[in-house]
């Protein structure tokens, strides 16, 4: 059925109860192989370092520029979709993906390796943010649209948790390369189906392009996370390093004294007027950060430090798997019917118990004390991302999804960017290169500042569920509602 692309409600509104739903099936496959990526290559990294003679700043950017690069264009690639067709633009991010993952697994070396990495997240920015807009502009009645987000952040909670485990089975069996082998085939199937039954949807009023944004946020994002990764090799005090926070420093200054000047700007500040969407962008930050250091620490560990095969890695992290993916889906009907409060409490306090249970790690630490943290870990995390993102775009006009959803989803891979570039940064230098002796130990400090990103959800959670916090979103909401509204016909 042919659906007109210039009114996304009203063409919302035609689609039935099994085709909504069906629609949402199809937002979640993109959601999977991106949240499996996210987490799947942690596993494989000791293997990918071993076959390529990679160093671990090397194995930090073979993350980090996934993350760094999703993280850049997010925003740019929900403005995008809102202007030239939310579906179009979907496709090609999957074609990309699925590009960029074939050709990950043929990488010769590092260099090439990082490089389509970063093609991966090219394509990668162009799926999540967009996939939230078409499924806020497809369930348009709030509790149906509050279940289906709690079902696509299950399903990101899920994947995530589910990569470490994958991870290692397809690298025991397979080797490192077929960890991404497995987008090829679900990104294909996604963009078949997506043609079939994804209707198209533009916004009424789509933001113009902020090229000058665009390259400003880049570079704040990139030379903060080289400045981080490779600190330790380099000295903190080095010329390179300093120079290159005072560059990330100056693109941030440049970024907020220039945006509010655009009519239309990449990161529309009036959005952070909502306390309650200001403090999911922290929280985001705060718990993939966590999450990112979480598995990176976690996977030196039990392979260089316990010897575990990539199998047997995956294995051990099975309880926090398993929890995750329990906690998940409940999490959802808990904020579609009682808020947002109790699932962000119960995942601060989570991340920050079992982040202190982890700074007494050891070499010899006994698997069943390893058990009860990655278990409390997998409740926090499977709990936090359905109030994030209920939290991020509720109240946000339906006209400018995609660049709300980009905003939330930047957050949660620049958390993800900053988690390995800081912990790794602290872990490693404490080891002095010596990962499988001194890891253990020099990890201390790393997991003190994962428990610290658990105390701040937790205040955060806290904060933005107050009644004045809800109050800021209201009259956000309100000022967007008025702007968006269709200007008066002119009299006779």
């Amino acid at each position: 059925m042919a659906l007109e692309t210039s009114a996304p409600t009203a063409s919302a509104s035609q689609l039935g109860s099994k085709r909504r739903f069906g629609v949402l099936a199809i937002c979640c496959m993109s959601l999977l192989i991106v949240g499996l990526d996210n987490t799947i290559v942690n596993v494989a990294l000791p293997s990918i370092g071993r076959e390529l003679h990679a160093s671990v700043s090397g194995l930090q950017w073979t993350v980090a520029a996934y993350t760094l690069v999703l993280a850049s264009l997010l925003m740019l690639s929900g403005s995008t979709a809102d202007r030239l067709g939310r579906k179009r633009t979907f496709q090609i991010g999957l074609t990309l993906f699925s590009i960029g993952s074939l050709a990950c697994s043929l990488a010769p070396n590092l260099a090439l390796l990082v490089t389509f990495r970063a093609l991966q997240a090219v394509g990668g920015s162009m799926l999540n943010p967009v996939a939230m807009s078409i499924i806020t502009n497809v369930f348009t009645e709030q509790r149906e649209r509050a279940q289906a987000i709690g079902v696509w952040a299950a399903v990101m909670g899920v994947s995530m948790a589910l990569g470490p485990i994958v991870g290692g089975a397809l690298v025991s069996s397979a080797g490192w390369r077929s960890i991404f082998w497995i987008n090829v085939p679900i990104g294909i199937l996604a963009v078949v189906l997506t043609h079939r039954y994804v209707p198209e949807s533009r916004a009424p009023r789509p933001r113009r392009f902020d090229l000058v944004g665009q390259l400003l946020v880049i570079v704040l994002l990139a030379s903060l996370t080289f400045g981080i990764i490779e600190g330790p090799g380099s000295g903190w005090f080095s010329a390179k390093i300093v120079g290159s926070f005072a560059l990330s420093l100056a693109a941030a200054v440049c970024l907020v004294a220039y945006e509010p000047r655009r009519f239309q700007p990449l990161l529309d500040l009036r959005f952070f007027r909502s306390v309650p969407f200001s403090g999911a962008t922290l929280i985001a930050v705060a718990s993939f950060a966590s999450l990112a250091g979480f598995l990176f620490l976690n996977t030196l560990y039990l392979q260089e430090s316990r010897h575990l095969s990539p199998l047997g890695a995956g294995l051990d992290t099975l309880p926090m798997a398993a929890a995750t993916i329990l906690f998940s889906p409940l999490s959802g009907r808990i904020v579609g019917r009682r808020g947002t409060r109790v699932p962000l409490l119960v995942a601060g306090l989570g991340i920050a118990v079992s982040g202190v249970l982890l700074t007494h790690l050891t070499n010899t630490t006994s698997f069943t004390y390893l058990f009860v943290a990655y278990v409390i870990y997998g409740i926090a995390f499977g709990v936090v991302n359905a109030p994030i993102t209920n939290t991020a775009v509720s109240g946000m006009p339906r006209s400018q999804a995609g660049v709300a959803a980009g905003v939330a989803s930047t957050s949660r891979q620049i958390g993800q960017s900053l988690g390995v570039a800081v912990v790794g940064a602290i872990a490693t230098a404490g080891a002095r290169g010596d990962l499988a002796t001194h890891l253990a130990v020099a990890s201390h400090p790393a997991w003190w500042t994962i428990a610290g990103c658990g105390g701040a959800i937790f205040l955060l959670g806290l904060l933005v569920t107050s009644p004045w916090a809800l109050a800021t979103a209201r009259r956000a909401s309100e000022r967007f509602s008025d702007e968006d509204a269709p200007p008066p016909e002119p009299r006779a």
